[in-house]
Parts: C-alpha cells; structure tokens; sequence
C-alpha cells in the first residue's frame, strides 16, 4: 500500500447562526481546531496533494484552514457537491474521480457519511471510544490505500491513526517545528501585507483611507499573507475587499511596521497602489465601512497607526521623484 487516505470532518459549526444546513458557519472553536491538525499534519510531513470538499461552508472553511495553516494555497482545494450529504457509495465515487497520481488525498466532509465509508474502507473492526463518537469534528483519521482509488472495497485499506483536534497543543509552535515560544495562531498569521492606494488629482495625490469594521478609526486595507499569494498578490486582494478598489500594486514596499496581536509580533510590509478602478457602493461587499479620498497630510493625521505617517510622506516623495 502506497497511498494515504485524510478523513477530516469538519469543525465544530455554529448552530444559533440562524442560517440553513448548508451555509451553517464554523464556531471560532472550529476554526482553531481545523488549524491545529492542519499544523500537525505539516509537522508529521503528511501533506495532501489533492484536496477534496464538501461546498458546504462549515465543511470549505475546515478545508481551507487546514490547508493554509500547512502553508498550501486554498486555490488548490476541490469543492464537490457530491460529497455533502453523501453516504459510502458515493463518497466511493468521489474517491474514484481522484486523479490516478494523487499519493495523498484529504477528504473533508460530514457524518454519518464519514465515519461509514471509516467504517467500510478499514480491515479490522474499530472500536469505538467512550463517548461513543468515532470522527467527533474536526477529527483526522488516516488510512493506507491500495494503489487505486477506483475500485475500492470494504476492508481494502489499512487504519494508521485517530486524531481528536482535542489531543493537539491549544498553541501553535514557533518557530517551526517546535519551539519555546507558542502563539495563539498559526505562523502565517503573522506575515501581513497592505496598501496605501492614490490616485493623481490636479497634479497631486490623493489618498483613499477607509474606516475600521466597526467605524471606530481610519485605515488602509490590511490583511495576513495568504500562503501562495505574493506579498503584492494579498495586498491587492486586501484592497479589493476592504476597499473596493483595483489598482497597480508596486513592487518595492515603501516600508514595514510591526505590532502587536494573537500573543506575538505581526510584521507588515506596505506597497503603494496606483488605484484604476473603483467599484460601486452596491458592489463593495464592505460598504459598511466608508471611504474616502484625501490628501497625503489629512491621511497623515486620520490613519490610526502612527507607523504610516512616514510610509505615506515616503510615498509622497516617491511619486514627486518620478
């Protein structure tokens, strides 16, 4: 047997969100317990290279935190209808659909269907815990496989481990692999990028600042590196979202600044963006927040971290240099 199955079921999900089945959303408690076995998998060296989900939403943001916390693109997840609400057959079917090269799949989904096709898929008999719950959420079970994933029959794989999101340190290591120090969230977490978009008016600059989510102060769109995105790739995602705005993004960062959150030291590293387009109220999925263009020194005394008032005299004197 060459192959390895990742049986992962999703996180624990907020059942007071008042939403359908469907678009039920992950508990912060679930969203932790998807990034701790993602960490762990990544320290164990057991990285997936084909990804399998349900659409469902508690079930795509457990795959997604997984999968970013062990430092892999969330792009490369496979949403499948199919597997929302699917029983053994056609979680089956799902698994035959893999691609023939696939070494490691992680299938990421719900019960009853999960803990069946365990149940089908392993030669021996499991014995169940005291609880009762075989694949409790956000639970990881990981089998060897044959060498096919079409085909597959009851006991065709071999059982290799349990793990309970319960069993893993409520920290995440750092640095990696293990350290002294522990932080509240995986190291990704901790690498950010922003943007101060502009735009030339009259001959000069101005400078598009946005409230906070809760309208408390002023910002520039701010966001931790997505894994997979460039520095200037995430920036301009961040912009897009809290801002609502396209643009040209530099390569040279005008700077960096750092602070404090989630038990440890954020760096940020900030770029000039050339705004091009600026979509509509009814479009901006954040219009919530408000915005607002400005000159360089009315930026300068709203933005609320005090690091950005150099960045944007640095940026200032960037455009005047040519």
């Amino acid at each position: 047997m060459t192959r390895e199955l990742l049986i992962l079921r999703h996180g624990k999900s907020d059942w007071e969100a008042g939403t359908d089945d469907f678009h039920r959303p992950l508990k912060d408690r679930g969203k932790r317990a998807a990034q701790r076995v993602g960490v762990w998998l990544l320290q164990q060296g057991l990285l997936p290279d084909h990804v399998v989900s349900s659409p469902a939403e508690r079930a795509s943001v457990t795959a997604e935190k997984s999968c970013k916390a062990m430092g892999m693109n969330a792009r490369i997840i496979h949403r499948e209808p199919a597997v929302y609400e699917a029983m053994t057959g056609e979680l089956l079917q799902v698994l035959a659909g893999c691609p023939a090269g696939a070494q490691r799949v992680m299938l990421v989904g719900h019960n009853p269907g999960l803990e069946e096709l365990l149940v089908y898929l392993a030669q021996e008999s499991i014995a169940y815990p005291a609880d009762g719950k075989l694949l409790p959420t956000a639970t990881l079970a990981r089998l060897a496989m044959p060498d096919s994933w079409q085909g597959l029959h009851a006991g065709s794989a071999q059982l290799l481990s349990i793990t309970r999101p319960g069993e893993l340190p409520k920290k995440f290591p750092f640095p990696f692999p293990d350290g002294p120090e522990r932080r509240d969230r995986p190291a990704y977490y901790y690498t950010q990028s922003s943007v101060i978009p502009y735009r030339l008016q009259d001959g000069g600059p101005e400078i598009l600042i946005v409230s906070s989510s809760q309208r408390k102060h002023w910002v520039v769109p701010k966001g931790i590196r997505d894994p997979g995105l460039t520095p200037q790739e995430s920036a301009a995602k961040e912009a897009w979202e809290e801002a609502g705005v396209e643009g040209r993004v530099a390569e040279e960062a005008l700077g960096s600044y750092r602070y404090e959150k989630w038990g440890a030291t954020c760096t940020v590293d900030v770029y000039p963006m050339e705004v091009t387009r600026v979509v509509p109220e009814e479009e901006w999925e954040e219009r919530h927040r408000g915005r607002e263009w400005v000159a360089p020194e009315v930026a300068q005394q709203r933005l609320r971290q005090a690091e950005l008032e150099p960045l944007v005299a640095a940026l200032v004197s960037r455009l005047q240099a040519g």
